[in-house]
């Protein structure tokens, strides 16, 4: 099956005291902030380089602030209200999700989950933290965002047990650290120099 996704980034707005704020108690407000800029700065050039499509789904700010600070070329949809599951389910197949606190992603990465989305319709890239960083599909899974216990160390196994009791074949990708807790800097020192 011929597949070209559309990457979808969530994205919000570097505001001091509404970005990262599990770093704030090291960095500060501004300086959880700070890394949160250099973070979505750096997935974007990821993206970039992937050759594939992509979109920013904005929160925090206007269109017009994103385009300001990422810049008039980037494709901007807002990501609209309720939970996280609610803000992904608006978002149409075929599609890579993808947050942008994962330092070590590349261009290789998404461009093997698209790869993968030719052979089966779910790729997942599980997280160390017992989430995932990326989640892409070719066929709307509702079941995947209702009622997911967000933030906790269960979402990856919860995600692959549905899709399981679905029947719907998913691959996995190379598993990657996330950058949410201060411990978590200490491998990436440059997003706070």
């Amino acid at each position: 099956m011929d597949v070209t996704p559309k990457i979808a980034l969530f994205a919000r707005y570097p505001t001091a005291g509404k970005a990262k704020t599990r770093l704030a108690p090291l960095l500060g407000d501004a300086g959880a902030a700070r890394v949160h800029r250099r973070l979505v700065e750096r997935t974007l050039a990821t993206m970039r380089e992937s050759g594939l499509p992509f979109v920013v789904h904005h929160t925090g700010a206007s269109a017009a602030d994103f385009a300001e600070w990422l810049g008039d070329d980037v494709p901007l949809v807002e990501q609209g209200e309720g939970d996280l599951g609610a803000r992904l389910s608006q978002v149409a197949p075929p599609a890579i999700l993808l947050g942008a606190d994962i330092p070590a992603l590349t261009a290789d990465h998404l461009r093997a989950a698209a790869r993968a989305l030719e052979e089966v319709p779910v790729v997942i890239g599980p997280a160390t933290d017992g989430g995932y960083y990326l989640l892409g599909f070719t066929q709307a899974v509702p079941q995947l965002w209702q009622d997911m216990p967000w933030g906790t160390d269960s979402v990856l196994a919860e995600t692959k047990r549905r899709l399981d009791d679905l029947g719907i074949a998913y691959s996995l990708l190379e598993e990657l650290d996330d950058c949410d807790r201060p411990e978590d800097l200490a491998r990436w020192p440059e997003l706070t120099a």
